[in-house]
């Protein structure tokens, strides 16, 4: 369930939150208008971070069959260090090195300061108890789901790729479809995007290396052969579409029609696909 909620986290920001943000920001402006360079930056990003968490599935399907390899473990390791080296060098290009690249172009005419600018002190404290509470409530939410799963028959595959996927991305989800009514589509898209990026080149390395501490063995990142193509076709779709610099709404319905179609998918799907 957690290699599918991490999954499901990618497909519910590049489609379903972008899809509702292009939407909505849609139906208020006939044309919205953003940076290209930052989205394919990060759509890069997505895809180098696809094909490294296919490789370790790859290996155990081609080379050792359903039981794993006695390297297995170390390749693992070796690609997540190697997604959260590129992670730590994405931020010193993106904050550093090339902020130029990352500028806004639409909506100039609204980025102006709102309310109060908080200290630095309050907003990480304020960050600290938000991830504590965070947390906490996730995992009440993973128990429920659990449960609730079991007595209507749907797979820890479909709730952890589409209901914890959303609802743990519901804040995320919600500023970027609000940024996108205020016509601030490049903080919309950076949001959408750069969630699916830390997810996948910081968060999920991280679980790996914080599984030999707490874990009894260490958590792998060998996604089913259906997340992982899901997760490639959507990256695909999504550098495609975000990619022109200019949105309108049918490009929301485009990726909200895809989303559902991938949720039917999982639905349908046996158990142990």
């Amino acid at each position: 369930m957690v290699r599918a909620s991490l999954a499901g986290a990618g497909l519910a920001n590049l489609l379903l939150a972008l899809g509702v943000a292009f939407l909505l920001g849609g139906i208020r402006y006939h044309e919205q208008q953003y940076n290209p360079v930052a989205s394919r930056v990060d759509s890069t990003m997505m895809l180098l971070a696809v094909i490294s968490m296919s490789i370790p599935s790859g290996f155990r399907r081609v080379l050792g069959g359903d039981e794993p390899m006695a390297y297995e473990q170390s390749i693992n390791l070796g690609i997540a260090l190697a997604l959260l080296f590129a992670y730590f060098l994405s931020l010193l290009f993106m904050l550093k090195t090339h902020p130029d690249l990352f500028k806004s172009v639409g909506g100039a005419e609204q980025h102006h300061t709102e309310g109060e600018r908080w200290s630095v002190g309050r907003a990480v404290v304020t960050l600290v108890v938000g991830s504590v509470l965070a947390a906490w409530m996730s995992e009440i939410l993973v128990g429920a789901a659990q449960g609730t799963g079991e007595s209507l028959g749907i797979s820890d595959t479909f709730i952890g790729i589409i209901f914890l996927a959303i609802v743990g991305g519901t804040a995320e989800s919600g500023s970027a479809i609000a940024m996108a009514r205020k016509n601030k589509v490049d903080l919309s898209i950076g949001i959408a995007l750069g969630s699916s990026v830390q997810i996948a080149l910081f968060v999920a390395p991280i679980l790996v290396l914080a599984s030999y501490v707490v874990s009894p063995r260490p958590f792998l990142l060998a996604f089913s052969r259906v997340e992982i193509v899901s997760m490639f076709l959507v990256v695909l779709i999504g550098t495609i579409v975000a990619g022109d610099g200019r949105s309108h709404w049918f490009k929301g319905v485009q990726l909200i029609t895809l989303y559902l179609v991938i949720a039917m998918m999982f639905y349908f799907l046996p158990a142990g696909h």
